[in-house]
């Protein structure tokens, strides 16, 4: 029944046409599981109404009747959640490459689809190598031209300006990045705290929203000086380092080894909570990208080998077997800031902050978009919340921080944003990979289409930096080139003419 009401849906929308599974005025989808985004537990036998891009109406078929002329989906055995919202999924891929640093590989049209495909129906970047290509992607999904998630696309990375601090130049940065089409910024690890307080202030003139990947400036002091958002979690955060020197960002290494040694029920991590939790800071939990560098299989998706082109493949097979030994002495000690961190991550939720979910795809390369927001749910269920919980944790929770309230959950009048899964996320929180349908404004993408369509194409080539070319001078001067040529093809004659006549 659901072959035979998907085959009939309509394929439009230019260049996302082939990948639309379902496009229909009103749909209904039929005895489904709803997890809705608030928390609370998952209800079994509902009905959801889907029309013009929103939801019309959602509970038990008793209070929610099916319209005469709706495209009715039976879904017996399938969970209906919210479309995930990453908040720390950015549009490149970071590959270690051995001895010689990592490799930034930009893969926003790649990159769009697998975070579409994998339920995230709306991204944060949390920082650009390429804040153009990155509008530009937006642009191009919001016009149809494109699939891919709602983005909110964050500026640059926002480091220290130079061997003094220069708060004017800070600021500056991030005002070019507004007028560049930002929506928030990133503060990165080497900036300073006079430069984190302009870049803070600036932002909040525009109305924006700042995050931080911190390093300089320990958490405590970022919370004070007014920042939005903390990247990561506490193992970045360098404030009880016993060396750490103000203003300057101490060896990571070293960071890690006294946080692992630490109690998070301790005064001095009770204290940082509490901190955060009354100053409504919000944290991003990005365990999946932390995992991999512990040497676990778990942190490994097979799914991921597919999207490499030949070169990145290779030195992503040997980035993976250099991390593959959870016995290595570097693996266990990240092994145990791992479960520092989770143990970090509960407390903080236990205490009402605010925590959001993202994959961060960067590192050695172990995790991939998409897949790896997928992991994530995942390991904050391994760290203790419950599958509502964690589900909340990366829907209604970063729709809050966003100050959006039109996607996040499922309710009437929401935006018609949600994913079917095949199976039971609240028993087994590994059915959220069993994607069979993502609706995104009401339409209904197929996840297969769109990952088969990213093969091999990562470290390739991106249709989105061949956008920024440009393409109507290269046109131009090929069009002024080949009408040369036929012109001096033309006239040779005349030519051969001509020099003979000289001649004589």
């Amino acid at each position: 029944m659901l072959a035979a009401a998907l085959a009939s849906g309509s394929c439009v929308f230019g260049g996302t046409g082939r990948f639309i599974r379902l496009d229909a005025p009103i749909v209904a989808l039929t005895h489904v599981r709803i997890i809705d985004g608030s928390g609370r537990p998952g209800i079994d036998d509902q009905v959801i109404v889907i029309q013009r891009g929103r939801i019309t109406a959602a509970g038990s078929p008793r209070s929610v009747p099916v319209p005469p002329d709706a495209r009715v989906i039976d879904l017996p055995g399938r969970t209906v959640i919210p479309g995930l919202v990453g908040m720390h999924d950015h549009l490149f891929y970071e590959v270690g490459r051995a001895g010689s640093g990592t490799l930034m590989v930009a893969s926003q049209s790649a990159f769009a689809k697998l975070y579409l495909a994998s339920g995230v129906t709306t991204i944060r970047t949390a920082g650009t190598l390429d804040l153009t290509g990155d509008v530009r992607l937006k642009q191009r999904i919001d016009q149809g031209k494109e699939p891919g998630p709602h983005i909110y696309v964050t500026g640059p990375y926002l480091g220290a300006a130079g061997a003094e601090p220069r708060p004017d130049q800070t600021a500056r940065q991030v005002v070019d990045a507004a007028n560049a089409g930002a929506t928030s910024m990133k503060a990165y690890t080497t900036l300073r705290s006079s430069e984190l307080g302009a870049a803070i202030q600036a932002a909040h003139e525009r109305g924006l929203q700042i995050t931080g990947h911190l390093c300089a400036v320990g958490f405590r002091e970022a919370v004070a000086l007014g920042i939005d958002n903390l990247e990561h979690g506490l193992f970045v955060d360098t404030e009880f380092y016993s060396d750490k020197e103000p203003d300057q960002c101490p060896n990571q290494g070293a960071v890690v080894h006294e946080l692992s040694q630490m109690d998070v029920n301790g005064p001095e991590i009770r204290g940082l909570v509490d901190d955060i939790v009354r100053h409504n800071v919000a944290i991003t939990s990005t365990l999946a990208v932390l995992e991999t560098l512990t040497g676990r299989p778990s942190s490994l998706d097979p799914r991921a080998l597919s999207i490499f082109s030949s070169g990145i493949r290779s030195i992503y097979v040997a980035a993976r077997d250099h991390w593959s030994d959870p016995n290595a002495p570097l693996a266990r000690a990240w092994m145990g800031m791992l479960v520092k961190e989770m143990q970090f991550e509960r407390a903080f939720v236990s205490a009402g902050g605010r925590l959001l979910a993202g994959v961060d795809p960067t590192g050695w390369g172990g995790v991939v978009a998409g897949f790896g927001d997928q992991r994530e749910l995942e390991l904050l269920v391994d760290a203790g919340l419950s599958p509502e919980t964690a589900i909340k944790v990366a829907t209604s929770n970063a729709a809050a921080f966003l100050h959006e309230k039109d996607f996040g959950s499922i309710a009437a009048g929401m935006r018609a944003d949600v994913v079917v899964v095949r199976g039971n996320p609240s028993r087994r929180i590994s059915d959220v990979r069993n994607v069979e349908m993502v609706f995104k404004d009401g339409v209904a993408y197929d996840p297969d289409a769109l990952i088969d369509a990213t093969n091999g194409t990562v470290g390739e080539y991106d249709l989105s930096l061949l956008r920024r070319w440009p393409w109507n001078a290269i046109l131009g001067a090929l069009i002024a080139y080949l009408a040369g040529r036929i012109l001096w093809r033309a006239t040779r004659p005349f030519r051969k003419q001509t020099a003979r006549e000289v001649e004589r």
